[in-house]
This record gives structure tokens, C-alpha cells and sequence, in this order.
């Protein structure tokens, strides 16, 4: 995290920028909270990006626990949150059954604990999942402290429909496993996106072009910080805009939906009439609609045609 420049003068009073923006002062509270966990979300690159309630949890909290304790150190000392001689608790995937039950012995004593991963939301593919339903399972309360999240972010400038989404989490890092995920992935009917290590992203969309080319994704870089970036295109084609040796800083990768394949009128009387025997008008026109990629007003039409001529032919033949 960056180190922001500070919006007092020398003097220590609020100084007018520049370009006339006047910067805000902000206080930071110190009530006490309640007993329970506290999972705060923290910046996934600017410092500034944290949250007020973030910081005033940070500051009343009784306990603090983190993934690195020497990240939450920095973001504390960066917006000037003393530690007043506060235990701050190691706690990531590989310390956790020994780490755990501190924070669960604290909480049953009637003390407040905020967790803090590395960058972003906790427990989004981050460590904390055992930790937030063991204090539940214990009638503890879990409090989520909302704020900036990689996942999110990604999903906001990708350029990707956002009306139904995955999260699929980090991509295997053995090419055999990788290959058969996302096979699996690119059929399913919804924008995915997955977290990838900067080194084999190329590799990710390698793969991705032996099962599907041409799908539209975008290659998130850096999000939030300087060098933000954002590549969005057909997998063939960005997969060659990528460096032999990857990229550079945290990476997401969304794909888009898969295009919608669309079968001619008799493929769809034929589904309509397979489903019509077994199911509504209404659901059958919901399922064939999905699976035609036709829309379903056009579909229920067909059906209402089908039906009319059948019942035209059996009147004929009475």
C-alpha cells in the first residue's frame, strides 16, 4: 500500500489544494463496540480507499487479528490509528487451528476482534471462513465491515454483464486440472470471474482458447492503482497482447456469458412439442427459450401457432 500525501500543512492545518478542492476533515471514533468479530474489508491498492466505519473499528476494536500483521500495522499507521499497546493477532490458512481459538476465548469473554486479510474482503478467497462460523457456532456475533473487494472491482469496469455472476476463485495452477475447470466454467450461463496469478495468465487464456476462442473476457490489472487496466476483447485475441513472461501486479479475469446459440424454427417446434407433454405452455416456453436463445415472446407465438394448427387438423379430421 502507498503511503498518501497527508492533507495538513506544515503547520498542521488544512491547506486548499492546488486545483481548489479543499480536502475534508474526518474524525475517527473511538465508541465501544460490541462484543463479536468484525470483518473488515481494506484496500486492494490505494490506502484511501478504506472506509471511515473501517477505521473506526481498526480504532475501538479490543482485539485485532490480520493475515500479515505487518500490512495492518501500515494501513494503521498510514491513517494514524495508534495501537495503544493492542495485541494484533497472526491469523492466514496456515496458522489457523492454532491461531483460532485466542480470538474464540476473547469473544466469549465479551471482547470486540477485527480481522483484516491482506487486501479486500475477508473470506473472499481470503482466510477467515472457519473462523467467522466456529464465533457463530458459539453464539457468537460476526459483523461484516464492507468496503473494497478485488472481485467487485473487476466486475465494475470489465465491461461484462453483471445481472448474474460466479466467482470462481483462483484458478488450478496444474495445466490438466486448469483445462478440465474451466470446460466446466465456460458452460455456464452466467459471467465468471476468477482470480490468476500475474505469471500464468497467458497460460489461463491459452487454455481458455482450446475450449473456447472466441469468448468475449476482459483482463483486470492492477485495480485502483496507478497503473490500472483493463483489456477486453475475444480470448484470442488478448491472449497475444500478453508477454511471455505474464503481467505485472494482482490480476482478475472475467468472462463474459457465452454467446447465445440460436436454432432454427424447427429445432424449437420440435423442443416445444417434446416439453408440451410433460409441462405449462409457460414453462416449456421458459426452457426452450433458454435453450434456443430465442426470446419468448417469439417462442410463445410459435407454440400458439403449433397448437392452433393442431387443433385445426383434428377438427378436419372430425
Amino acid at each position: 500500500m502507498q503511503d498518501q500525501q497527508h492533507p495538513l500543512d506544515r503547520t498542521g492545518n488544512l491547506h486548499e489544494a492546488a486545483d481548489g478542492a479543499r480536502p475534508i476533515p474526518a474524525s475517527v471514533l473511538a465508541e465501544r463496540l460490541d462484543p463479536g468479530l468484525y470483518l473488515v474489508s481494506t484496500p486492494i491498492g490505494r490506502a484511501r480507499d478504506i472506509t471511515l466505519r473501517a477505521l473506526d473499528v481498526l480504532n475501538a476494536a479490543d482485539l485485532l487479528a490480520a493475515e500479515d500483521t505487518r500490512t495492518l500495522r501500515h494501513l494503521m499507521a498510514i491513517h494514524g490509528i495508534p495501537l495503544r499497546g493492542r495485541q494484533i493477532l497472526s491469523y492466514h490458512d496456515h496458522n489457523a487451528d492454532r491461531a483460532r481459538p485466542a480470538i474464540l476465548t476473547a469473544i466469549t469473554a465479551g471482547r470486540s476482534v477485527a480481522y483484516c486479510s491482506d487486501a479486500g474482503t475477508p473470506l473472499v478467497a481470503d482466510p477467515g471462513f472457519r473462523l467467522a462460523r466456529d464465533v457463530a457456532a458459539a453464539g457468537g456475533k460476526v459483523h461484516a465491515v464492507p468496503g473494497a473487494s478485488a472481485l467487485l472491482a473487476a466486475l465494475t469496469v470489465a465491461g461484462q454483464p453483471t445481472d448474474r455472476f460466479m466467482f470462481a476463485g483462483f484458478a488450478p495452477s496444474q495445466r490438466g486440472a486448469r483445462r478440465r475447470w474451466l470446460k466446466e466454467l465456460t458452460e455456464i450461463d452466467a459471467t465468471v470471474a476468477i482470480f490468476e496469478s500475474p505469471r500464468r495468465v497467458k497460460e489461463l487464456l491459452k487454455d481458455l482458447c482450446e475450449t473456447d476462442g472466441e469468448r468475449d473476457i476482459s483482463v483486470c490489472r492492477e485495480l485502483t492503482k496507478k497503473f490500472e487496466e483493463v483489456m477486453r476483447g475475444p480470448a484470442r485475441t488478448l491472449v497475444d497482447l500478453i508477454p511471455a513472461e505474464g503481467l505485472r501486479g494482482e490480476v482478475v479475469v472475467v468472462l463474459g456469458p457465452p454467446a447465445a446459440v440460436v436454432t432454427d424454427d424447427a429445432a424449437v417446434l420440435d423442443a416445444l412439442r417434446a416439453r408440451l407433454e410433460r409441462m405449462t405452455m409457460r414453462d416449456a416456453v421458459a426452457e426452450v427459450a433458454a435453450e434456443t436463445g430465442r426470446p419468448r415472446k417469439e417462442v410463445y407465438r410459435m407454440g400458439l401457432t403449433m397448437q392452433e394448427d393442431g387443433n385445426a387438423d383434428d377438427h378436419a379430421l372430425a
